[in-house]
């Protein structure tokens, strides 16, 4: 796929997607978003591809949307940018293939949100993470869904109402990210996490990714139910045989996908 502002690489199961607009601090305009959502879309029918590494060139993993684009627009244009924007963040948790955000240094509003609608995210020591949309007049209110349910409410509205950054250990411990590594070790970590998933069915994978966002609004009774009928279908697939039969076996599984 040709792409303006994305750079892709496909191998070993893991399709590196890096944020190209480092001159704009890899800021979230209408086509970038656009074309995020294309290629997920198109890594979505990809079989061989297990895993996604969502990454961004220079120092900056993504400062939110192009504030270039929001002077002076009507409703209609704001709706289509916010639209684009809900829109990305659906397809990441929609496709089969685990996201993981591979941070550093700031990512800020719809950044900021882009972070914690990934699956999973690796953060450098350096990263900073802020939703400081409220000292701009602009609350981030499509921000503050992903964001509310990665570190629950107490914390999300510290970070929508004052705006303050939380630098990467804190983002750990409030749920925002999964891992904080040394600025080195970034990309090493982050592929490393990615290689581990990809070594899993992508069967599996996917079954097991739309299942969790699936029952996690449920309350635990209608949880347990949808994922006991997962469950009991999952094991009837061929790759569920062939996982069990190798491990009984104490040999390496071969995924077939079905």
């Amino acid at each position: 796929m040709d792409t303006e502002h994305l750079l892709i690489e496909i191998g070993d199961g893991v399709a590196r997607v890096t944020l190209n607009r480092p001159e704009r601090r890899n800021a979230l305009s209408l086509g970038l978003m656009r074309e995020l959502a294309g290629v997920l879309r198109g890594v979505e029918a990809e079989q061989d591809v297990r895993a996604v590494i969502l990454a961004a060139s220079g120092s900056v993993f993504s400062s939110g949307h192009d504030l270039n684009e929001l002077r002076g627009r009507t409703a209609g244009e704001y709706r289509e940018i916010f639209d684009a924007c809900v829109e990305l963040m659906a397809t990441i948790e929609r496709i089969p293939q685990p996201v993981i955000a591979e941070v550093q240094g700031v990512a800020t509003a719809a950044g900021c949100q882009l972070v914690a609608a990934c699956d999973l995210a690796v953060a450098s020591e350096d990263a900073r993470f802020a939703t400081p949309g409220v000292r701009i007049g602009l609350f981030c209110s499509t921000p503050m869904v992903a964001l509310s349910r990665a570190v629950g409410r107490k914390r999300a509205l510290e970070m929508l109402l004052t705006g303050n950054f939380i630098d990467a250990h804190t983002a750990a411990e409030w749920g925002l990210v999964n891992r904080v590594v040394p600025k080195g070790e970034l990309k090493t970590a982050t592929t490393a996490l990615a290689a581990e998933i990809a070594s899993a069915s992508p069967l599996t994978l996917g079954i097991g990714k739309s299942a969790f966002y699936a029952q996690i609004e449920l309350d635990e009774a209608r949880a347990y139910s949808y994922t006991k009928e997962i469950m009991s279908l999952n094991a009837m697939a061929e790759d569920a045989q062939e996982g069990i039969g190798a491990f009984l076996d104490k040999r390496t599984p071969c995924w077939r996908g079905r």
